[in-house]
C-alpha cells in the first residue's frame, strides 16, 4: 500500500513537473520568436513537445490501471496535475501559433 502510494505520488509529481516544463519551454520559444530566433523557437516548441510526451506517458500509465480496475484514489494533488496537464497543453498549442505568427510577420510564412 505504501508503495502504491509513492507510486502514485510520483507519477502526479511527473505529471506537475512534465508539464511545467513545458509550459516554460513554449513560453521560451514565445520570447525567441519575438526576437525573431526562430531557430531557438522551433527547438524550444520541440522540447515542449518532448516534456508533453512524458508527461502524456503517465497519464496513459494512471488510465491504464484505472481501466484494469485499480482505482486511484482522487485527491486535490491529483486534479491539479491533471489541471496542470491541460493547461500546458493549451499554452503549447497558443505558443506554436504566436511563433508562426511572429514569423508571417517577420516575412519568414509557414504556410
Amino acid at each position: 500500500m505504501a508503495e502504491e502510494k509513492e507510486q502514485d505520488l510520483e507519477t502526479i509529481m511527473g505529471l506537475i513537473v512534465n508539464g511545467g516544463n513545458a509550459k516554460s519551454s513554449a513560453f521560451e520559444a514565445i520570447a525567441a520568436a519575438k526576437k525573431g530566433d526562430f531557430e531557438t523557437a522551433d527547438a524550444k516548441l520541440t522540447e515542449a513537445d518532448n516534456f508533453l510526451v512524458e508527461a502524456h506517458n503517465s497519464q496513459t500509465g494512471m488510465l491504464t490501471q484505472e481501466a484494469q480496475g485499480n482505482h486511484a484514489k482522487v485527491t486535490l494533488l491529483t486534479v491539479h496535475s491533471q489541471d496542470h496537464l491541460m493547461n500546458a497543453i493549451t499554452f503549447r498549442d497558443l505558443a506554436g501559433e504566436i511563433v508562426d505568427l511572429y514569423k508571417r510577420l517577420d516575412g519568414k510564412d509557414t504556410k
